[in-house]
């Protein structure tokens, strides 16, 4: 395992903030970390980080325990915070050059070079960063924090501020890092998570609610499977309901149906067959799922 968080505690006085939490992330993973605003993310990143102490509870970042081994646990992780901090009177090759200079890393303009282009800031490298849009410096962000090839990525709300191409990029970028290096990406965008990640843990005043597979999650939590379907002639809805395994059916107008069964049961077989046998123009057949932000709702609420 990259990451090990197990029974981690945080306290502020009375106050958990973190209540405690346990989770594994494998290598090559991406994992989606979320949670309303107060739920206690950003404080388990910043502890998983060697930021903050924890009040009880143990990390292990890739073999080492973060409060016995902090630099070697700080070495294997690069971490991207919400409020990027940048020195914005520096050009942003000159940044990228010092935070390589900081970490030792050899042939570091050539390293610099590739964080550059990866993240799109050709165009850019000469600019002071404090000249730079916010999605621009979010790059500059992501750089630092890619340069000294960690084997583990924090990336918190690394798309806020950019522009529906450059979240695009910086998605596809994520999707890629995920097929070499652990990450874990904090976002609101809930719609970002169906997109790059492969697993969801999520938290809710700072106890950790579900922790599974993004497919799992939605299944688990529909306790339904609801098929949407329409033909191109009028059909009784009795014909529907008398349909194997189909428990109700509800007319959404136009010759449109929604057909519920039990979780696991997949109508979209049964549907296809009745539309051939009676020669009915099927002009749409689709199985209903939650999306992540149903299953967020339905756990946080």
């Amino acid at each position: 395992m990259s990451v090990q968080v197990s029974h981690l505690v945080k306290l502020y006085g009375a106050q958990r903030a973190v209540d405690d939490i346990t989770f594994e992330v494998r290598a090559g993973e991406v994992l989606g970390f979320l949670g309303p605003n107060g739920a206690g993310k950003t404080t388990t990143m910043k502890i998983i980080t060697g930021f903050l102490p924890p009040t009880s509870g143990e990390v292990v970042v890739c073999g080492y325990a973060v409060a016995d081994q902090p630099m070697e646990a700080r070495a294997c992780v690069g971490y991207l915070p919400e409020h990027n901090p940048l020195y914005r009177d520096m050009y942003v090759r000159e940044y990228l050059e010092f935070v390589a200079a900081i970490h030792r890393i050899p042939q570091r303009q050539g390293r610099v070079e590739e964080m550059i282009a990866r993240t799109g800031l050709t165009s850019h490298r000469h600019k002071r960063i404090g000249e730079l849009s916010k999605g621009y410096r979010q790059r500059v962000g992501l750089a630092q924090a890619m340069l000294h090839n960690p084997q583990v990525l924090i990336l918190d709300e690394p798309t806020s501020g950019l522009d529906p191409n450059q979240i695009v990029e910086i998605r596809q970028l994520i999707r890629d890092l995920g097929r070499e290096k652990t990450v874990i990406l904090s976002t609101h965008i809930l719609a970002e998570v169906e997109a790059v990640c492969t697993r969801a843990v999520i938290i809710h005043r700072g106890k950790l609610v579900a922790d599974d597979s993004i497919e799992a999650l939605k299944s688990r939590l529909s306790g339904q499977s609801v098929v949407i379907v329409e033909f191109g002639q009028p059909v009784e809805a009795a014909l529907l309901k008398a349909l194997p395994h189909v428990r109700e059916v509800r007319s959404l107008g136009n010759h449109r149906w929604q057909l519920i069964a039990a979780a696991g049961q997949d109508l979209r077989p049964a549907v296809s067959a009745f539309a051939a046998e009676r020669r009915l123009t099927l002009l749409e057949l689709h199985k209903e799922v939650l999306s992540v932000e149903d299953v967020f709702q339905q756990l946080t609420r």
